[in-house]
């Protein structure tokens, strides 16, 4: 019976730890561009404000990313 809990306890371990480093990989793979073209500014719901100082995206998955 103690053993059974050992094994589920390192079990549960094991998958959480998994979890984990799943996400991690997840949020560096989807790290934004530094610049971006105004096409892919409005693909990820931004508004490219390129009449502004600086040439930003303004809103969506580019956020504050210059573009070019």
């Amino acid at each position: 019976m103690r053993i059974r809990r050992i094994f589920a306890a390192v079990i549960a371990t094991a998958a959480l730890a998994g979890l984990g480093l799943t996400g991690a990989a997840t949020a560096t793979a989807q790290s934004a561009p530094s610049v971006v073209t105004p096409s892919e500014c409005k693909q990820g719901g931004g508004t490219p404000a390129i009449n502004e100082a600086g040439n930003y995206c303004k809103g969506g998955t580019y956020d504050g990313e210059q573009v070019d």
